[in-house]
C-alpha cells in the first residue's frame, strides 16, 4: 500500500471501535509505558493532546503532570511550536485540527527533552511512522535528540510503512 491507501485503511479500522473501546485500549499502552525505565527517568516529555481517533492521552498527561514536565505541540502555520502544558483548563483551540493547545511560553531548548511520545497513523517493526501527511512531526523531530516512542493501537502496527528520506524513525513503538 502507498501512504494514502494505508491512511485510508487505518481510518477504516479505527471506525470499528467505539470511543470507549479506544480509551480502554489506550490505558493498556499507558500501563506498559509507565513500566518503561525511559519514561520513569524522564523529566521533560514531549507528548500530544489526542484527537478523538488517536491513542487517548488526556488522563495520562493530567495524572503525570504533577511529577513530570509535559510539552505539547501547537500548530503555527506549517510548523509545530512546543509549549508547556499547565493544566487542561489553560488549553485553547489551536489553528490546526482545532486541537486544544497550550498558549503559554514557547519551549525551544530541544536538548532538554528526555522522551518524545509520537502519535501516528501506522508504525512498523523498523520504527517507521506514517503521520497524517503534513510533515509536522518530521520537521520537529529532526531537531530533537531525545528517545522517540511511537504510540499506537495494536491494529495500527503494520508489516511495512512506506517511507521517504525525510521521514524520522522511532526508537521504539508501544502498542
Amino acid at each position: 500500500m502507498d501512504k494514502k491507501e494505508l491512511r485510508k485503511y487505518i481510518r477504516e479500522l479505527k471506525k470499528k471501535y467505539t470511543q470507549e473501546e479506544r480509551r480502554l485500549l489506550s490505558l493498556e499502552v499507558w500501563k506498559k509505558l509507565e513500566q518503561d525505565k525511559r519514561f520513569q527517568q524522564a523529566k521533560i516529555i514531549l507528548a500530544y493532546w489526542s484527537l478523538e481517533d488517536e491513542l487517548y492521552t488526556h488522563d495520562f498527561i493530567k495524572r503525570w503532570s504533577r511529577e513530570k514536565i509535559f510539552l505539547l505541540p501547537c500548530v503555527k502555520g506549517g510548523e509545530l511550536e512546543l509549549r508547556y502544558f499547565d493544566g487542561e483548563e489553560k488549553l485553547c483551540p489551536g489553528e490546526g485540527y482545532a486541537i486544544p493547545e497550550p498558549v503559554g511560553e514557547v519551549f525551544t531548548d530541544f536538548d532538554r527533552i528526555d522522551l518524545i511520545l509520537v502519535p501516528g497513523m501506522a508504525f512498523d517493526e523498523a520504527g517507521n511512522r506514517l503521520g497524517r501527511g503534513k510533515g509536522y512531526y518530521d520537521k520537529i523531530l529532526q531537531n530533537c535528540k531525545a528517545y522517540k516512542i511511537g504510540v499506537c493501537f495494536a491494529f495500527q502496527f503494520v508489516e511495512a510503512v512506506p517511507t521517504e528520506p525525510h521521514d524520522i524513525r522511532m526508537d521504539a513503538v508501544m502498542k
